[in-house]
């Protein structure tokens, strides 16, 4: 595992005009995801994308409540999808280039003290799951769980040792199928209601029962990681 405080990238010596390439890059992505947007969309569906991102930004909300509201609003899968995972890539691409200055932030950076910390006990004791590399790293970004998105996810990659570029991509990779697996499924919800409620309904109860034991594994692993 690497060492849990200091960055590998970037150091904390950088040149003044690396250092704002590296604050300012993740910006400038998404900047160029939004005017893409305002390119493609109407006004009234931009401004809904516009409100989910914020929203998206606010925890505890994630992927798992903002896809459903843009479906609900009229936005196509692949739109909503792709907003929320471009979300997730910008703030990998932040924290990989700026873990330094991240653990400086008052609330952040207690934060990640603290799940780094967990983290890094929890796979001395599971060492096995180390063993998943870049592939466990995908798994933990795809599933819908708070934390579970580009800071999370670049967190657990520092635990794992991963270097900066199979940590951007597991991320990326991660990020992309499960909102895109997320979006699929509740578009679908929603083509079923249209056809026949007791499908929907059907559908619903799988999804509880699917949310449910995910979340009870997800606390078993959280208990035990915590002990």
């Amino acid at each position: 595992m690497t060492d849990l405080i200091s960055p590998e990238v970037p150091e904390i010596k950088d040149p003044f005009i690396k250092r704002l390439l590296f604050l300012t890059l993740p910006f400038i992505v998404i900047g160029i995801y939004i005017f893409l947007l305002y390119i493609i969309l109407i006004p009234e569906k931009f401004e809904i994308i516009l409100c989910l991102m914020a929203i998206n930004l606010i925890p505890p909300a994630g992927k798992e409540s903002v896809i459903p509201l843009g479906i609900a609003a009229g936005i196509p899968w692949y739109i909503i999808g792709t907003t929320t995972a471009m979300m997730d890539v910008a703030a990998a691409l932040f924290m990989i280039l700026n873990f330094d200055l991240a653990l400086k932030i008052p609330i952040l950076g207690k934060w990640i003290y603290g799940f780094m910390h967990k983290g890094s006990a929890f796979f001395l004791k599971y060492k096995w799951l180390e063993g998943l590399s870049i592939f466990g790293l995908m798994i933990f970004v795809m599933v819908p769980f708070q934390g579970s998105g580009g800071i999370g996810g670049t967190l657990l990659g520092r635990i794992m040792g991963l270097p900066p570029l199979q940590l951007f991509i597991g991320i990326a990779a991660g990020s992309f199928l499960g909102s895109y697996i997320l979006a699929i499924g509740f578009e679908f919800a929603t083509s079923v209601l249209a056809i026949n409620p007791l499908y929907l309904a059907l559908v619903i109860v799988a999804l509880v029962i699917i949310a449910t034991a995910a979340n009870y594994f997800y606390k078993k692993m959280k208990n035990s990681r915590d002990s």
